[in-house]
């Protein structure tokens, strides 16, 4: 038994057996068909006998299912930054998170398409109830990070998913994917949360928290979504929070933000990976010796590498421009562009709700602002 095993990937022995299991599973079975529509019954049985490790599951199913998401619900996934990361080390990358599953999906292809390491993923077991649904993370190398526990239970918690990060990372050389942040980014505003990189830190055997940082190798991620295929699901929270009331998530709303996320209309996308953290960790360590103090100042530097990198699209000035009832940025869209992003709030929001409209506008706006907020600081 291994310390990790509640909250570890499969290892490569044991992925023939679980797929073998799910394989007939209706779900799985829609899967391998959306991936594969031409694939007759032969020929799906051959491509799950195959299958005998993580990287074969991957490369040979998932990396096809998501160039048919990609093909089917966008105008295509572009990238920068990926030439700086060498192909041979794993790396920390923490990222802004604006879709449950695609986020760190659309990571992995081009990690893949780039020869590099790909990576290890963290994801909520409140995602993963189902015994189906933790199967298909775990082949597909996402490990566990356990949500709602008491104070005392989530610190043991937090201790072990730290020590499993720096394993990977440090023993094993697998690259590891974290959000920036507990659940995703509802309102635009990508910012890093100090507990994630404290639970981070808590496996830290060196004198200096910035010094193991360092060789954790962080690689700030920044992904933007010209359309948010979950933007009208994230309202009701975003308007519950302005109304100051607390907020109670559905049962079934994850799976539902879920699957919107993949099979709704994304437009195009952009990812960009950014440089490993290193003079900025010195020059931290230098500042001040208090641990809080450096925590805060590295949350800062990942935020402003985040926010510096992000693909800003037509819909975000847009956005700016109607919520603030200016052209400023009329030259970054066209007519047309904008009359598609009208007809898309027209047909998402009741336009009499003007707080709600003004919230989803916010949603697409806020980018513009922290981008403009950084260049002029």
């Amino acid at each position: 038994m291994s310390k990790f095993d509640s909250i570890r990937f499969y290892h490569d022995e044991e992925v023939t057996k679980i797929l073998q299991n799910i394989s007939h599973h209706p779900m799985v079975k829609s899967l391998i068909d959306y991936t594969f529509p031409e694939y007759s019954d032969e020929q799906v049985n051959e491509l799950v006998n195959s299958i005998h490790s993580i990287r074969d599951f991957q490369s040979k199913i998932i990396y096809h299912t998501l160039q048919q998401v990609l093909k089917n619900t966008s105008e295509g996934l572009s990238s920068s930054g990926f030439e700086n990361l060498d192909p041979n080390t794993s790396y920390l990358f923490i990222s802004n998170h604006r879709d449950i599953l695609l986020d760190t999906s659309f990571l992995n292809v081009l990690l893949m398409e780039h020869g590099k390491i790909m990576t290890a993923s963290a994801v909520g077991d409140n995602l993963v109830q189902k015994q189906l649904f933790m199967d298909l993370a775990k082949l597909n190398r996402n490990f566990i990070v356990k949500r709602g526990l008491s104070p005392r239970e989530l610190l043991g918690s937090s201790k072990l998913l730290s020590e499993y990060m720096c394993y990977l990372l440090k023993e094993e050389n697998r690259s590891v994917w974290i959000a920036q942040r507990e659940g995703r980014t509802k309102d635009g505003n990508d910012a890093t949360h100090q507990g994630v990189l404290k639970m981070i830190g808590m496996a830290c055997n060196q004198d200096s928290m910035m010094d193991y940082f360092k060789n954790l190798r962080i690689v700030p991620v920044s992904i933007s979504y010209e359309y948010d295929p979950t933007d009208k699901l994230k309202m009701p929270q975003l308007m519950a929070k302005m109304a100051d009331e607390l907020y109670i998530k559905d049962k079934n709303e994850d799976f539902l933000n879920l699957m919107s996320g993949v099979v709704g209309q994304k437009k195009r996308i952009h990812l960009h990976v950014g440089t490993a953290l290193d003079t900025e960790l010195e020059i931290i360590k230098n500042e001040t010796t208090n641990v809080n103090k450096q925590i805060q100042m590295l949350a800062k530097v990942i935020d402003e590498q985040i926010i510096a990198n992000y693909k800003l699209w037509p819909t975000n000035y847009i956005a700016y421009d109607l919520l603030n009832d200016t052209d400023r940025f009329a030259n970054e869209y066209t007519d047309k562009e904008k009359q598609l992003f009208l007809r898309r709030l027209e047909l998402k929001l009741d336009k009499g709700n003007e707080p709600l409209v003004d919230t989803f506008l916010e949603m697409y706006a806020n980018p513009v602002v922290n981008k403009f907020k950084l260049q002029n600081a």
